[in-house]
């Protein structure tokens, strides 16, 4: 099974590309964000033309999550249990919660595709917002391993963090903003503590980024960001045969400002029925 994330950065506008890739590149299952659209305004037809199901969570022109998937998906969940909302002005118990969070399962894998929040700049609500979000998920991961020690899970997407100084063109550039900042890096580390998730990528590719800016000609001077993962339980990690970063796709007509992230699983190795019989 081909599993992939890619913030697309409006699906409305990047539709067609979109389902040119899934097609091209044999994807089965593929976790998106910023669709940047409400359920009635999502493309489905070309997608449905090319054999794809969706299942999304979409509330307006910003943020939004989907799956677009040619298995089955089971277990459709909008937002994780205890995800925090936000809004300015708002205190955060009565703040409406965002469309960053879909969860599917699929041949009985379980994927999660998340849009983690901005943070904006370190004096900013929506950076404690940010901070609070990931803390939330973090506990919700590790409730969920500890009910089912032996699930193949994944969260993968947009998570806004870059965890190593060598995941950003110019660390110096960084200083003082967010993506980089001691405590967000502390979070995301928290995902990979004993007995949580682990990056199934960075092993197979250790260098790459997955994001470069619009502005400054930042693609052809190659000035990203490595901020788009796939982080898998033990199970799921155990299923992971290959990884890639399909950088091809910033180029060209109107491409997203991220690119896809692809792993492949052997999700039911033992059904193969050429294999040698032992007695």
């Amino acid at each position: 099974m081909r599993v992939a994330t890619w913030n697309v950065n409006s699906i409305r506008a990047r539709a067609g590309r979109v389902v040119d890739w899934l097609v091209r590149e044999d994807v089965d299952v593929l976790g998106m964000q910023e669709i940047k659209c409400k359920p009635e305004q999502f493309p489905y037809d070309l997608f449905h033309d090319a054999g794809y199901e969706i299942e999304l969570h979409g509330l307006s022109q910003w943020n939004g999550v989907a799956f677009a998937s040619r298995l089955p998906m089971e277990d459709v969940e909008i937002t994780f249990p205890s995800q925090p909302g936000f809004a300015k002005g708002v205190e955060a118990q009565d703040a409406p919660k965002e469309a960053r969070a879909i969860g599917v399962t699929v041949d009985g894998v379980r994927l999660w595709s998340l849009y983690v929040p901005n943070g904006r700049e370190l004096d900013d609500p929506h950076y404690t917002y940010k901070l609070d979000w990931l803390e939330k998920l973090q506990a919700e991961t590790a409730a969920w391993l500890k009910a089912d020690p032996k699930q193949p899970l994944a969260l993968m997407g947009d998570w806004n963090v870059a965890p190593l100084d060598t995941d950003v063109w110019d660390p110096a550039v960084f200083e003082g903003h967010t993506h980089t900042s001691p405590p967000e890096r502390a979070a995301f580390a928290a995902f990979q503590e004993p007995g949580l998730l682990t990056d199934v990528v960075r092993p197979r590719l250790p260098e790459g980024y997955t994001y470069w800016d619009y502005k400054q000609l930042r693609f052809p001077r190659n000035e990203g960001m490595r901020i788009d993962f796939i982080l898998g339980s033990e199970a799921f990690a155990g299923l992971v045969t290959s990884a890639r970063i399909d950088r091809n796709e910033r180029k060209g007509d109107a491409p997203s400002d991220h690119v896809p992230v692809v792993v492949d699983l052997d999700v039911d190795p033992g059904d193969d029925d050429d294999r040698p019989m032992i007695f």
